[in-house]
């Protein structure tokens, strides 16, 4: 019989085997420490990987809170400013108020609202926009009965089931304006410009887009118009716009897909079929945009989203200022004076917008130039060094008392080192740092070290919180003096 050959394979593999073994033995071996780092490193990622976040969610970081602070503060001051009264308003609704306010049809009702049935098997779902909601509060609460008009403002989450994209969140965030009870156009130009100044307070530029549809027997007619006009060219519409032509034609006008742009372009415009009425209250409010000197532009498109609105809609664009083909749509509201009334109070005038959070915030960390993007997390006034234990305990005592006096004060009470310290204050460019050590504590005094002179003097610590205001008062609000 012939000899058999030994099989290749298993020499390659041993000779393979042989060479991993060399190659371990020559690893360096790692000390108990380093291999009990490692396996905490390793713990740490498999705990990682097993607790991800949620498709569509995300949480929002320390290092990104000074952003939404600055949003939020911005909100507040607008709105106080303009005598509207914050609202908050419960995260879950009953699905009906959605359906019936922002209308079958839309995306947001047909594609990406959370809704599910609770234990009592009432179908409720987790707040999509914050109109409808505001409309519910306006007449659960009888607001009828105050002094007209009701302004209101919220920033709250929201929720849709939509495609995550840069800057859009199954959970986001808006700030929006209510106003019920006035028709007059100046409310519309009070509207638009709440919205710009947001903007232009952040230091984001801005250009407003603005359009009538009208009420609703002038959109009726128009609608007519629109869909002779549509069924000539379904053909090149998306399958989306396809079912639209006869039950929603004006979200044909909205639709965002390359394909159909061509068809909207081309498409009749609302405008030419508005009365007398309508026509006026639209150009009053363009008199007062133009007195404002709000940059705005006319599209004849522009319709909105939604079921509820009638008369004057605008959407908010970013304008890149380096590329002025770069836009996007970062807020937008109109008029809806029939949708109270269509909820079965009595007919009440309203207007509002709403500006997703967001995406004003990822503006805000790569768009605007670096002295207005570095915003800081905290202004601090002065830091608060200690040497040892029994300082630390009576500077906590300190900072406490401190409290009221509406000094800003920096401190670390890990930090052991004075001179560690005194870098960490030097980094936050305060004026001033007040040490406490041994001696001091004996005495009843503190040490305030003059940053920049470097010059120390002695203080009974019962005069501390007025010596510190009359120092404070030579420095300007960066810290540097005067």
């Amino acid at each position: 019989m012939p000899k058999t050959k030994k099989p290749v394979v298993k020499k390659e593999i041993k000779k393979k085997n042989t060479v991993q073994q060399k190659t371990e033995s020559e690893a360096p071996k790692l000390t108990k420490k380093e291999q009990e780092a490692k396996k905490l490193d390793k713990r740490r990622r498999k705990a990682s990987d097993n607790w991800g976040l949620l498709r569509g969610m995300r949480d929002i970081l320390p290092e990104d809170q000074k952003y939404w602070r600055k949003c939020l503060d911005t909100a507040y001051d607008i709105t106080d400013y303009f005598l509207y009264n914050k609202i908050d308003m419960p995260v879950i609704e009953e699905a009906k108020l959605f359906i019936r306010s922002v209308g079958k049809g839309t995306d947001i009702v047909d594609k990406e609202m959370y809704s599910f049935e609770d234990k009592d098997g009432k179908k409720v779902t987790l707040r999509p926009e914050g109109t409808a909601s505001a409309v519910r509060a306006y007449i659960t609460h009888g607001m009828w009965n105050s002094p007209q008009p009701v302004k209101l403002w919220y920033m709250l989450p929201m929720f849709r089931h939509e495609k995550p994209q840069a800057g859009r969140y199954r959970q986001h965030t808006q700030f929006g304006c209510e106003c019920f009870g006035a028709d007059d156009p100046s409310v519309d130009a009070e509207i638009i410009l709440m919205s710009y100044n947001f903007f232009k307070d952040l230091g984001l530029p801005v250009r407003i887009k603005i359009n009538s549809i009208g009420d609703p027997e002038e959109r009726d007619r128009y609608k007519q118009e629109l869909i002779t006009y549509l069924r000539t060219k379904r053909s090149y519409l998306c399958e989306d716009c396809k079912k639209r032509i006869n039950r929603s034609p004006l979200r044909v006008l909205d639709c965002k897909r390359e394909d159909c742009q061509p068809v909207i372009e081309d498409a009749p415009q609302i405008i030419d079929w508005l009365q007398e009425d309508s026509k006026n209250h639209f150009m009053s409010i363009l008199e007062y945009l133009d007195e404002l000197e709000v940059p705005y532009v006319l599209e004849p498109k522009l319709v909105r989203g939604l079921d509820y609105y009638n008369g004057m809609v605008f959407e908010v664009f970013y304008e890149d200022l380096e590329n002025e083909t770069a836009q996007s749509a970062l807020g937008g509201g109109g008029r809806y004076d029939l949708l109270i009334e269509s909820m079965g109070s009595n007919h009440t005038p309203a207007v509002g917008f709403s500006v997703g959070v967001d995406r004003v915030v990822n503006l805000m960390k790569t768009h605007l130039p670096k002295k207005k993007k570095d915003i800081k997390d905290r202004e601090v006034d002065i830091y608060l060094a200690h040497l040892g234990k029994d300082a630390r305990r009576v500077a906590l005592r300190l900072l406490n008392e401190l409290r009221g006096s509406k000094i800003k004060i920096g401190f670390n009470f890990f930090k052991e080192a004075l001179k560690n310290q005194l870098e960490a204050a030097n980094k936050l460019n305060v004026p001033y740092v007040l040490i406490i050590g041994q001696k001091e504590l004996q005495d009843g005094t503190i040490i305030i070290r003059d940053m920049e002179s470097g010059v120390q003097e002695i203080i009974d610590q019962q005069k501390i919180e007025s010596h510190l205001k009359k120092k404070m008062k030579t420095c300007l609000p960066s810290g540097r003096k005067k």
